[in-house]
């Protein structure tokens, strides 16, 4: 596991390498804490590579960036390739030579014997830059499922990328907002799944390969997620389904180093720690977080769980005192980001550095295997959906576009007026387009680009012949899990130097899963059909009749309570106020009617929060410090 950086400039200079290998250090630097055990850097051709080292496999000899036998191709890699023992030994048998024993060097000689074919077969996650000396090209990559991050931009000329913005950053782009992105960050939590809140810094989108030539840059997906489900019988699909688990946990334990799971006490990080218990020969190494909050706390579950599988347990509970991580939550995201349940990542990810340097989680799961409760229709909708009233959705409509913004039930008028896909998009949509109109400036609008709703609605095209729930799932898999999940795993892991791997994501267990039938995960109201059914066979009942609780944190009570007046003071700031993003009035409405308990806006004030705490590091500090890169991780 690393972090990665560097540049590509159609002209070569050589009377630049000494600063060239300095802006490659700067951007490295600031990564620092996804690889504390080593650097490397090479610059030539006009070319900069770097990387930031935790070491994993191969801890002698993994040294990166990683050459081919004659120096023309050369590697910096963040990640894991689990498969890289079998592409070894088939590219030794094609007569490829071998300097290292680390997963890295499979890439190079790889390309070597496939060329961009190579990234088709690695079986893993990944962000990786590859510089072919001999075609001039440099190659950018990213794992199929979004696991590991890469950003890259144009700038000055060049094309800079990071496994983190704040490379970028460091590099010298200029830290401005996109409204764009913004308004998406509203709507959905996060940035869009090619864009960043800074204008001109893109994600690499999962699945994709990146082509820069002499300055000319091409994008194309080598892989997506397949599409076309076929029958089978819920016997034979469970068989499979656990000799995919199985192989997929087993591959995950590849490592040189301590390694352990998180464990919700759910089911699916459960069955995770269930196989593992099954793979090895000494206590699994688990972690769990609680909250002083009955209704939030889990750790009865996990200590279940952790009793049931003999484990190596450990647990931490978090108290209100959490927001005092806020500052470092955002210095790590880079980005606005408003999932709260960002704060219990950060603590379970900083009791396991305690004792491990890897973990494995359950996440993907419920993308899958149909576990959130929006793949089931609410049962007010439902409700009104047996109605079956001629006319009754444009009624709906029609009535609730005539109450006034924040009236009561305007909103479920809105919804039960939506077609399937349209109740999905508002059920996942945070501020919806009419509460981004009563929020938003007018100078905060971009009227240019596709609305929120409409990009992610355009994500069912592909899916237009599948059922309902099948199209939900799929587009939870390609924007949701990426953007939100497991963003929020990378950078709170890495912010403690600790590599979280998800085999529930293994490429051959999404694929499978996505070729079963609708009924056999979501049928007469159960979800995850199929996968509590191989769960069966290791995990207590007890566990498997839980309703789902999910990673939910009692901001609400915190609000309400011991960090009331914390947290009104920055969403009443003048600062806030002044930046020309929002109109006070409607952030007065939402803490007022939050604060007397009249409405529950706990997640959107914390959008707001995070926005304003992000803004005043990223942007405030910039303009009082140009080496703002760096000061703004010296906050984590």
């Amino acid at each position: 596991m690393c972090g990665i950086a560097g540049f590509a400039d159609p002209v070569s200079d050589e009377s630049r390498r000494e600063a060239d290998e300095h802006l490659v250090a700067r951007m490295c630097a600031v990564i620092r804490h996804r690889g504390p055990d080593d650097e490397g850097i090479r610059v030539e051709g006009g070319v900069g590579l770097g990387m930031r080292r935790l070491s994993i496999i191969d801890l002698a000899t993994g040294h990166q960036p990683i050459r081919n036998e004659d120096a023309s191709v050369w590697v910096v890699f963040n990640g894991e390739i689990y498969n890289f023992r079998d592409l070894r030994r088939e590219l030794e048998r094609r007569g490829h030579r071998f300097a290292t024993a680390t997963d890295t060097e499979v890439i190079v000689h790889g390309y070597d014997e496939w060329g961009e074919g190579v990234f088709a077969r690695l079986h893993g996650m990944f962000g990786i830059a590859l510089w072919d000396r001999r075609a001039g090209t440099v190659l950018l990559a990213r794992d199929r499922l979004g696991i590991k991050p890469l950003y890259y931009a144009e700038h000055g000329g060049r094309l800079l990328f990071g496994s983190e913005i704040k490379s970028l950053l460091a590099a010298g782009i200029d830290p401005a907002v996109d409204v764009a992105a913004l308004e998406h960050y509203l709507a959905f939590l996060y940035t869009p799944p090619d864009q960043s809140i800074f204008r001109g810094v893109r994600k690499l989108p999962p699945g994709h390969l990146l082509r820069w030539r002499r300055g000319t840059l091409r994008l194309h997906a080598y892989w997506r997620p397949p599409v076309d489900e076929r029958p089978i019988a819920a016997a034979d699909a469970g068989a499979v389904l656990l000799d995919h688990l199985r192989h997929a946990v087993r591959s995950h334990l590849m490592s040189d180093v301590p390694l352990g799971a998180f464990l919700s006490g759910g089911v699916d990080s459960s069955l995770v720690v269930g196989l593992m218990a099954e793979a090895s020969d000494r206590p699994v190494k688990t972690f769990s977080i609680g909250f002083d909050e009955p209704a939030y706390d889990e750790l009865d579950a996990a200590r279940t769980v952790a009793a049931h599988f003999g484990t190596d347990h450990h647990e931490f509970v978090v108290r209100p005192d959490a927001l005092a991580i806020a500052d470092r939550l955002v210095a790590h995201f880079d980005e606005p980001f408003g999932d709260s349940s960002a704060i219990p990542t950060w603590y379970v990810s900083e009791l396991a550095r305690r004792h491990v340097t890897v973990v494995l989680s359950g996440d993907g799961g419920d993308e899958l295997f149909g576990g959130y409760d929006r793949y089931l229709p609410h049962p007010l909708v439902a409700g009104f959906d047996r109605l079956a009233i001629p006319g009754a959705r444009a009624l709906a409509g029609a009535l609730g576009r005539r109450l006034p913004h924040g009236a009561t039930g305007r909103r479920f008028l809105r919804h039960v007026a939506g077609s399937e896909v349209g109740r999905y998009v508002d059920a996942v949509s945070f501020f919806g387009a009419d509460d981004r109109d009563a929020l938003l400036a007018r100078e905060a609008r971009s009227d240019a680009a596709p609305s929120p709703e409409q990009r992610l609605a355009a994500v069912f095209a592909r899916t237009a012949h599948l059922p309902l729930g099948s199209r939900l799932m799929q587009a939870d898999l390609v924007t949701y899990l990426p953007e939100d999940v497991l963003t929020k795993v990378d950078r709170m892991s890495m912010a403690h130097s600790i590599e979280s791997r998800v085999p529930l994501l293994d490429h051959r267990l999404v694929e499978f899963a996505l070729s079963l039938p609708l009924p056999l995960k979501i049928s007469q109201g159960v979800r995850k059909r199929v996968l509590k059914t191989v769960a069966r066979r290791l995990l207590p009942e007890a566990i498997l009749a839980r309703p789902k609780q999910g990673f939910a944190v009692p901001l609400a009570v915190w609000c309400r309570g011991r960090l009331r007046d914390a947290f009104a003071d920055v969403l009443r700031s003048a600062r806030l106020r002044q930046r020309g993003y929002f109109r006070p009035r409607e952030i007065d409405r939402l803490l007022d009617e939050h604060l007397k308990g009249r409405r529950d806006h706990e997640l959107r004030l914390w959008q707001l929060f995070m926005f304003e705490l992000w803004h005043r590091q990223y942007l405030d500090q910039a303009a009082r410090e140009p080496a703002h890169a760096a000061a703004a991780i010296r906050t984590a």
